[in-house]
């Protein structure tokens, strides 16, 4: 008597899903099936995880390969209002608004190259356009500082002048803007420090620092006094003590630009001069009748030099500089009321009209550059000067502090700073 055949389920799996639950017994094959997609299914976790970790750690290498260029982004438009501080017996609270604003600067990598390419209202540029000819990055945001600290004094210098105060300035030496990596200054000078004497010789503004350099061939060594210094990133120029530091002048480098003779600065164009690696300019410092402060954190650069003169006058004469509306300005000031150019114009224009603003007064040369971003409901002003400035916003209803002889309070306890 022969052996019964098996259910023939058990030997052969069908064309599609699982046999159908009879209650019979699955055969071998089923086993052997399920057994190989489970051990197939791991394997493809292993693979795609494989996968995750490699392009993980591509992207983290490819996001610390730092490329030739930075992206400029569209920052913070912010109103100057709250960052200023006078005396309480003379200010007024501002029926309107002045905005400072700024841009994002952020250096392109490999990982973020398209992306930077394609976003919206941002701008690639080569590192040159932000650095200039000798400035390494490591140095950026410490010059970022110290131009807001040189901006706010000229500010206050601005205002304060056109409101008829008497303000008093005098140079105090030559202050580092800059060193050139590997050079003989990059181990003892940094940015922020001032340069007061040279060998002994007074050294209070950039020709006399340039000039008593240019006596001194490669090989010599020159005795530096330097002011140990500092910029924070609230621009605050932090003294410090002086102390004699000698050091070694190199050859001068092929490619670096020398200082160049003029008839306010006459150089030894000598071809043999020695060489320091630093980029240096005169540092002023202002003696004003009031105690006026801007308080800054994070925020670099000259560019905000006009919105702040335009807060101050703001705070001291009134309240009613802008007739209530809400204006912007970007703009370097100096300390007699220009306006000078300044970089990230068409990213500030977006910046301030996001931020509400009606009017945005910019240098002159760069109306068309603000205009191509700008939406008809934000005016654009291009100015040279403070009185210019003042003039616009009185046609537009503002209320503008008429030009003054020397305020009386001109005379007052006096205070320095810079």
């Amino acid at each position: 008597m022969s052996e019964p055949q098996p259910p023939h389920t058990t030997w052969h799996a069908p064309p599609h899903g699982p046999p159908p639950d009879d209650g019979a017994a699955a055969g071998p094959f089923t086993r052997v099936a399920g057994g190989f997609q489970h051990v197939l299914g791991r394997r493809w976790i292993k693979i795609v995880l494989a996968i995750v970790i490699v392009l993980a750690a591509a992207a983290t290498v490819a996001d610390r390969v730092e490329l030739g260029y930075y992206v400029i982004s569209p920052g913070i438009a912010q109103p100057v209002g709250p960052l200023v501080k006078v005396p309480g017996d003379r200010s007024h609270r501002s029926t309107g608004k002045v905005l400072l604003t700024d841009v994002f600067v952020t250096r392109v990598s490999a990982l973020s190259y398209v992306f930077d390419e394609l976003r919206p209202n941002s701008t690639v540029v080569p590192a040159v356009t932000v650095l200039g000819p000798a400035t390494p990055p490591a140095q950026l945001s410490a010059q970022g500082y110290l131009e807001m600290a040189q901006s706010q004094s000229a500010a206050k210098a601005a205002a304060l002048s056109r409101l008829g105060y008497k303000v008093g300035e005098h140079d105090v030496g030559t202050i580092v803007f800059s060193v050139v990596p590997g050079s003989p200054a990059a181990s003892v000078l940094s940015v922020g420090q001032i340069v007061t004497a040279v060998d002994g010789r007074p050294t209070p503004d950039a020709c006399a620092f340039t000039q008593a350099l240019a006596r001194h061939r490669a090989g010599q060594r020159v005795t530096l006094s330097i002011e140990h210094s500092k910029v924070n990133a609230h621009a605050e120029l932090v003294p410090g003590r002086t102390v004699p530091t000698t050091v070694t002048l190199a050859r001068w480098p092929r490619g670096v630009r020398r200082a160049s003779s003029t008839p306010a600065c006459p150089l030894d164009s000598s071809a043999r001069q020695g060489f320091l690696g630093v980029e240096a300019e005169t540092q002023a410092n202002y003696t004003f009748p009031l105690r006026v402060s801007l308080r800054t954190t994070s925020i670099g650069g000259p560019s905000a030099g006009l919105a702040m003169t335009l807060g101050i006058v703001d705070a001291l004469d009134g309240g009613r500089l802008t007739g209530g509306r809400t204006i912007a300005a970007t703009g370097t000031i100096t300390p007699t009321g220009g306006v000078g150019e300044v970089g990230g114009v068409p990213q500030k224009t977006v910046a301030v009209e996001n931020a509400g603003a009606s009017v945005f007064f910019v240098p002159e040369a760069q109306v068309r550059t603000a205009r191509s971003k700008a939406t008809p409901s934000l005016r654009i002003f291009g100015v040279r000067s403070l009185t210019q400035v003042l003039s616009i916003l009185r046609r537009l209803g503002g209320t503008v502090p008429p030009q003054r002889s020397l305020h009386p309070a001109a005379h007052a306890g006096a205070s320095s700073g810079s």
